[in-house]
């Protein structure tokens, strides 16, 4: 595997080595002696999938306090274009972002800090997604930003008019409330 530092402390890209034959291919996706020789100590507790169509974007979401998650997201079939956006309070990144294209092509995962906002846009027909998390899901404790916050400006690659959300979405807060919790 390959570890890839991006521009914000923590996020990494994962590309895993491909072994292609007749068949088909083989890859291994996660190794835990190699992710923690690679700076990612995480245990992971819960794996989640979703499918969702072109034009979706699903966050940007996070869990706060004690609730917080890492994850280690990756596409199994499809194309997204994969968002962190570091919500660190105090970090000289806060309001960045890093964004990755995500495939079942490329094979790419991404590993997301606790402490970071998250979501992804389908840029393919469909797409199946798929994440580790090292926290479990508590509802009580999840929060948005809404995707088209113009504080962090994030370009979707996708045309505003046919951009699909959840209504959930489209009421998420702004960075600055981020701020004030």
């Amino acid at each position: 595997m390959n570890f890839i530092k991006t521009k914000i402390d923590g996020v990494i890209i994962v590309e895993p080595r491909i072994f292609p034959d007749e068949r088909g291919y083989f890859f291994e996706s996660y190794n835990e002696k190699e992710f923690i020789k690679n700076g990612i100590p995480n245990k992971f507790v819960q794996d989640n999938q979703s499918k969702s169509c072109y034009g979706v974007v699903r966050g940007l979401h996070c869990q706060l306090g004690d609730y917080a998650q890492a994850k280690l997201v990756r596409v199994l079939e499809g194309k997204v274009l994969d968002v962190a956006v570091d919500a660190r309070k105090g970090s000289p990144t806060f309001g960045q972002y890093v964004s990755v294209e995500l495939s079942a092509e490329n094979q790419r995962q991404l590993f997301i800090p606790r402490g970071f906002l998250h979501g992804f846009g389908v840029l393919s027909e469909t797409a199946i997604f798929a994440y580790k998390c090292d926290n479990f899901y508590h509802k009580e404790s999840e929060f948005g930003i809404r995707y088209d916050d113009p504080k962090i400006g994030v370009d979707w690659q996708i045309p505003a008019e046919k951009i699909i959300t959840s209504e959930k979405d489209r009421q998420a807060h702004q960075l600055e409330e981020l701020l004030q919790l």
